[in-house]
């Protein structure tokens, strides 16, 4: 039987920054991922890099989002130092585009909101708007800068966590997925595979969307799939150096020369398929915000599977299982929270505390985990 001081089920971009920090504090890690590691969200994601709400519901995340985006720089430059790789990390910014006639009351409205919750952010007239981006549609009236935003390539940020986190002396095992926690009485005594038991002293369930199939812990995470299709385009002659974001679209430049374009939202399942009408609604938005891609290339189009919680936020912290810790439900921004979670799942088992508030995301919120707990306590 394997044995662990920490077992981590699911091997994404959460997973593996949770066994890198976990590793370089000294302790022996394992991930269990139920195929390749790093293939679901992590690598369909858009790597975009912003704490901004997209609606109200999220704005408790903003103070995560904002620490996690500080940690940025810091957390590529030694994951690349370690695992030899780049992340493709583009500290360039975001650019908000505003069509509407009625942009001066629109971008007092984003502005303020921005600075209220303590977000840098700039009004630019459209012409200024466009020498910075000047892909940017004659249509746009006005925009915001998001001076301190930007992204990372996904794909390249999880593939050199993972092979930072076996160089730090953490295990990685593939296609070797959790069938359901180890329960003795309320301590969590590790994980169920396949055809073996793993022990561990800690037990962090960090499967994205799959979480809720992992037996024994589906009153924590009513995680659901959520759908997003993405394209990739290549446009030789047109220069983007920032994300560009509208209310239809955001297109991603890559150091490649690539600029990936996304993303719907669809509850369908566990459906990776991409439609017709999917990838149509993302190009349309894409040559809509920047007309010079009508001439793009389309290389790849893609869907993956976001974690979404019922109230959209992360489901992050312990239960009120002995050893037994979530980190799944990050939706749309778990390349942003990575670094975050991370370092907050390692100060809770190192040193039983965190530097930043959680409570607002632990899995004891939902009232499928209180009805569980009381049904455990003896009459």
């Amino acid at each position: 039987m394997k044995k662990f001081e920490a077992a981590i089920a699911g091997g994404g971009v959460i997973g593996g920054a949770i066994a890198l920090e976990l590793a370089r504090a000294g302790l022996r890690v394992a991930v269990f991922d139920r195929q390749q590691a790093g293939q679901e969200a992590s690598w369909a994601g858009a790597g975009i890099l912003s704490p901004a709400p997209e609606n109200p519901g999220m704005v408790a995340m903003v103070p995560l989002g904002k620490a996690s985006l500080a940690l940025y720089p810091e957390f590529v430059g030694w994951v690349e130092e370690i695992s030899g790789k780049s992340t493709g990390f583009r500290p360039k910014g975001t650019l908000e585009a505003l069509f509407s006639h009625d942009t001066k009351a629109e971008l007092s409205t984003i502005i303020a909101l921005h600075h209220g919750l303590g977000l840098k952010a700039e009004p630019l007239r459209a012409e200024d708007a466009r020498e910075l981006e000047p892909a940017l549609s004659e249509e746009v009236e006005a925009a915001v800068l998001r001076p301190e935003e930007g992204s990372v390539d996904n794909r390249a940020l999880t593939t050199a966590i993972l092979k930072a986190a076996e160089r730090s002396g953490a295990e990685i095992f593939s296609g070797d997925g959790a069938k359901a926690i180890w329960r003795e009485g309320n301590r969590c005594a590790g994980l169920l595979l396949q055809n073996e038991k793993v022990e561990a002293k800690w037990t962090i369930i960090a499967a994205g969307c799959f979480s809720a199939t992992i037996e024994g812990i589906a009153p924590y995470v009513p995680v659901r799939p959520a759908k997003g299709q993405m394209a990739a385009l290549r446009a030789d002659d047109l220069k983007m150096e920032r994300v560009l974001w509208s209310e239809r679209i955001y297109l991603v430049p890559r150091n490649d020369g690539r600029i990936l374009a996304g993303a719907t939202i669809e509850y369908a399942g566990f459906d990776k398929r991409t439609t017709a009408g999917g990838i149509g609604k993302i190009l349309s938005g894409a040559i809509d915000l920047a007309p010079g891609l009508a001439n793009a290339r389309l290389e790849e189009t893609w869907a993956g599977l976001r974690p979404d919680s019922p109230d959209h936020l992360p489901i992050l912290g312990p239960t009120d299982v002995d050893g037994l810790l979530i980190a799944t439900g990050h939706f749309r921004s778990g390349i942003l929270l990575a670094p975050v979670t991370a370092r907050l799942v390692r100060e809770w088992i190192t040193e039983q505390r965190v530097s930043a508030d959680w409570d607002r995301f632990s899995p004891l919120r939902f009232p499928s985990a209180t009805a569980d707990a009381a049904s455990r306590v003896p009459a």
